[in-house]
C-alpha cells in the first residue's frame, strides 16, 4: 500500500478567497439583490422603510418578523426607554479608557462588560435572550454618547423616557434636542445600517453565537469585526479624504491624481453590488436636504463632484459610506465616531442574526486547504543545525 501524503488531503477543486459568493447558511432576515441594487429586510423595500417607518418598527421587523402595530410598538419603546441605564461600573471604565482609545475600543469593552452586570447573563432561554437583545440595542447608542461626552470633559446627559433612539442619541451628544431634520436623518441612517445579510461582523456574531455562547460574547465579536477599516471604518475614511481636498475647486485634480496612481479613492465599490448602493440612493438625497437646511453645501457638492468624476472615469458606483460622512459631519459628529454609530444601528441586525442562530443552531466550522510541508520527523533540539 502506498504512503499517503498530506497533499492527498490538499483542496482538489478550486475554493473562494474570502468566502465570495459562498454560501454559508440560511437567514429569514436579509435579502440583497446585488445585480438590481436592492436591499430587503423581511420582505420590505429598504427604500420603503426608509420613507414609511422609524428605526423602532425596523428593529421589531428583523427581531419579530413583521412589522408592529401601534400597540407592541409602543411596548417596545417602553421596554428600550426601561433598559437605558448604564451600570455606574461600566461608565466608570469608560470615563477611565475613552481619552487613550478609540470609540471603537471603548465600546468594545463596555459591552462585554456589560454581561456581568445583568442577572439573566447566562439565561439561555428564548425570552431571555430576547430581552438581552433589546438591552443591547437599548444601551449601545448611550453608551456611544458617553465615550464622546466624556473623553470631552463633558457631563453625561441622561436620556430622555420620551424620545426615539435617533432623537435620544442626539440630545445625549449635544446636550440638547437636535432639529427635526437632523433627527429624521439619524433615524433614515439607522434603518439603513441595520442589517446587511452575510457581512464580516454579522457572520463574526453568528460563529460566535454557534458555540453556544452567550449573546453579549456574540456582539462583542460583531464590534471588533466592524472597528477594522475595510469593514464598518470607511466613511471616516470618506471624510478624512473631503478633509485632504479642501475644497470644491480642487476635486478634479485630487480625483484624476488618484486614479493616474491607480489608488483606492474611498467610497466606492462594494463586494455585492454591481450597480449603485441603494442606501447610498437615501443617503444622496438627504444629504442635500440636510446641507441646504444647514448652510453649509461645500462637503456634498465635493461629495457630488468627486462620485461624477469617478462613475464616468472608471464606471465605479458609491457605497454606503460615499454619503455618509458629510451627512455625519455636517451635524457636527466628530469623525472617529462615526464606526461606533454603525455599531449602534447594526446591533439590531446583529441580534436578529444571534437570535436566529440560537433558534436552529448549528456550530459553524468550516475547513481549510492545507498548503503546508509534508509530514516529516522532529529532529532532536541537538542535531539542528
Amino acid at each position: 500500500m502506498s504512503e499517503t501524503k498530506l497533499s492527498d488531503f490538499k483542496a482538489k477543486s478550486d475554493f473562494t478567497a474570502g468566502l465570495e459568493d459562498v454560501i454559508a447558511g440560511t437567514s429569514e432576515i436579509c435579502f440583497i439583490d446585488g445585480k438590481e441594487g436592492r436591499l430587503i429586510y423581511r420582505g420590505y423595500d429598504i427604500n420603503e422603510l426608509v420613507d414609511k417607518t422609524t428605526f423602532e418598527e425596523v428593529i421589531y421587523l428583523l427581531w419579530k418578523g413583521e412589522l408592529p402595530t401601534s400597540a407592541q410598538l409602543q411596548e417596545l419603546k417602553q421596554q428600550i426607554a426601561s433598559y437605558q441605564k448604564i451600570p455606574q461600573e461600566v461608565l466608570d471604565v469608560i470615563r477611565l479608557i475613552s481619552p487613550k482609545g478609540t470609540p471603537m475600543d471603548t465600546l468594545r469593552t463596555a459591552v462585554s462588560m456589560l454581561k456581568s452586570f445583568d442577572d439573566e447573563g447566562e439565561d439561555m432561554a428564548p425570552e431571555a435572550n430576547y430581552r438581552k437583545a433589546i438591552k443591547l440595542t437599548a444601551m449601545i447608542p448611550v453608551i456611544v454618547a458617553a465615550i464622546d461626552r466624556t473623553r470631552k470633559g463633558l457631563d453625561l446627559v441622561e436620556p430622555k423616557n420620551d424620545l426615539s433612539i435617533a432623537a435620544n442619541f442626539l440630545y445625549m451628544l449635544k446636550g440638547q434636542e437636535a432639529d427635526p431634520i437632523e433627527v429624521r436623518v439619524m433615524d433614515a441612517g439607522l434603518i439603513m445600517h441595520a442589517d446587511h445579510e452575510y457581512n464580516a461582523s454579522t457572520f463574526a456574531c453568528r460563529v460566535t453565537a454557534g458555540t453556544l455562547s452567550d449573546i453579549y460574547s456574540a456582539i462583542t465579536s460583531g464590534i471588533g469585526t466592524l472597528k477594522g477599516p475595510l469593514h464598518g471604518g470607511a466613511n471616516t475614511a470618506v471624510m478624512q479624504m473631503l478633509l485632504e481636498i479642501g475644497e470644491p475647486e480642487n476635486v478634479e485634480e485630487y480625483v484624476h491624481g488618484k486614479l493616474a496612481r491607480k489608488e483606492k479613492i474611498m467610497g466606492f465599490g462594494h463586494r455585492v453590488y454591481k450597480t449603485m448602493d441603494p442606501r447610498a440612493v437615501q443617503l444622496r438625497e438627504m444629504s442635500k436636504e440636510l446641507a441646504e437646511k444647514m448652510g453649509d453645501e461645500k462637503w456634498y457638492k465635493m461629495t457630488e463632484k468627486t462620485f461624477e468624476i469617478v462613475n464616468k472615469e472608471k464606471g465605479m458606483w458609491p457605497n454606503v459610506d460615499l454619503f455618509s460622512a458629510s451627512v455625519y459631519y455636517v451635524m457636527g459628529i466628530e469623525m472617529d465616531l462615526y464606526t461606533a454609530i454603525f455599531a449602534m444601528s447594526r446591533v439590531s441586525g446583529w441580534t436578529a442574526h444571534v437570535l436566529e442562530q440560537y433558534s436552529n443552531n448549528r456550530l459553524i466550522r468550516p475547513t481549510a486547504i492545507y498548503q503546508g510541508p509534508e509530514l516529516r520527523e522532529v529532529v532532536p533540539l541537538a542535531e539542528r543545525q
